[in-house]
């Protein structure tokens, strides 16, 4: 450097801890040697996350929370939307960037959870990171389902019905949470206005501030590895773990390559199959929302379908409650029985390379159960399919719950002391 660009530096360094904090997070954090390319969706998350706020700016720009409806006969909303479509240059690219990336957030986010179920990542020291995780999932599930409103379609338009109707299931508060939810005694321009404020405003800095918690953690204790070994344990002279290496060159570059291959993934969604034969943009929805007819079928975008089948399920009622409201805290259990698991899993190993059979048929089980959850979700109910989906909400919920006990009968390899490349 030369001697101005250090002076600026050291001038910045007294009032911003700009040096430290790169040295901390980046040149100076040591991540396991063994990263494989299931740790590429960490990174890939925050940069769709940063792709959906760019473009949510510019769809901000020319969209209009208003459900009237205008000369046309066609609500503000859902004319806005296809004035972006079609009038505005680069407007299509940009909508399609937004709906298709929020599809790809949650395979990016489902495949990083998977990861960590994988390899242990929730266990000691890393609960608090798990749990900053969880509510991350949970406040991107709510981002999606105020998003999922706005284009004001026949889908927007029933899904949010439906949807806002199950918290008047809860007993007491449910009609008034109901009715404060909605702004209205119905779905209306109150309930789109208010989701816009917060899906542009008040959700994203919470989820902005949770997504700087987790990786803030993360850097505290450190990543966890395929092999469950904690490299801090093991230091040179220096101080610097042995089977460690600085994030910044090399996890830095490499994970360029797991941003290009996505990159070549999505944008080949984008451009030739942005509605994704109908899960990421329903055919419904590019119909504008009428109040006086009801699609044949209404189902939630396929990232919501599992815990839909849970509720679904549900169909008897119990200590004097209707089945709608055990539904409801089914579905919700089944999405924050997730945060537990630092406490569910007992067993003496962290990684499922170490782990023994037990462990690995109940995650197979586990993950068939999810697939066809979810699958179930896009149907129409029948009386099979019910049964169905309440056999794999048991086995969903037996997953977690008969953890405590499977997991210390399993019969599991000894982990090694260094990092493992084989």
């Amino acid at each position: 450097m030369t001697t101005k660009s250090q002076a600026l530096l050291n001038w910045i360094d007294e009032r911003f801890p700009l040096t430290s904090s790169i040295k901390g997070h980046l040149t100076e954090y040591y991540a396991p040697k063994n990263f494989n390319f299931w740790y590429f969706f960490g990174s890939l998350a925050l940069m769709v996350l940063v792709i959906q706020i760019l473009t949510g700016i510019f769809l901000v720009m020319h969209y209009k929370p208003d459900a009237s409806l205008n000369a046309s006969g066609v609500p503000v909303a859902f004319a806005s939307v296809e004035y972006i479509m079609r009038e505005v240059p680069g407007g299509w690219l940009i909508r399609y960037l937004h709906s298709t990336g929020a599809s790809a957030f949650f395979v990016v986010v489902y495949l990083h959870m998977f990861r960590g179920l994988l390899y242990g990542s929730y266990r000691k020291p890393r609960e608090l990171i798990w749990i900053f995780g969880t509510l991350i999932f949970l406040v991107l599930m709510a981002e999606a389902f105020m998003g999922y409103l706005l284009p004001w379609g026949q889908m927007s338009f029933w899904g949010a019905q439906v949807i806002v109707n199950l918290f008047s299931a809860i007993p007491i508060i449910g009609p008034d949470l109901s009715l404060v939810i909605r702004g209205d005694y119905v779905v209306s321009d109150a309930t789109l206005n208010r989701f816009f404020s917060f899906h542009v405003i008040a959700v994203p800095l919470v989820l902005i501030g949770l997504v700087a918690a987790h990786i803030i953690a993360l850097h505290e204790v450190g990543s966890n590895n395929p092999d469950g070994v904690e490299i801090k344990k093991r230091k040179d002279a220096s101080g610097k773990p042995l089977d460690g290496i600085p994030f910044h060159p090399y996890y830095t570059v490499k994970d360029i390559v797991g941003v290009v291959a996505f990159l070549f993934f999505f944008s080949a969604v984008v451009f030739f199959a942005p509605e994704g034969g109908g899960y990421f943009l329903e055919f419904n929805n590019f119909l504008p929302a009428d109040p006086l007819t009801t699609p044949p079928h209404i189902a939630p975008v396929w990232y919501f379908t599992p815990f839909y089948s849970v509720l679904r399920a549900v169909t008897y009622p119990l200590f004097g409650l209707d089945a709608k409201f055990w539904g409801v805290v089914a579905m919700g259990a089944s999405v924050v029985i997730i945060a537990f698991l630092p406490w569910l899993d007992r067993s003496p190993v962290k990684s499922i390379r170490y782990k023994g059979p037990i462990f690995k048929t109940a995650l197979v089980i586990f993950v068939i159960s999810f697939f066809i959850l979810g699958y179930l979700g896009v149907l129409p109910p029948t009386p099979g399919r019910t049964l169905v989906s309440q056999i794999c909400s048991v086995l969903y919920f037996a997953f977690f719950l008969l953890m405590p006990w499977y997991s210390k009968l399993d019969k599991c390899k000894a982990e090694p002391e260094r990092v493992n490349f084989k």
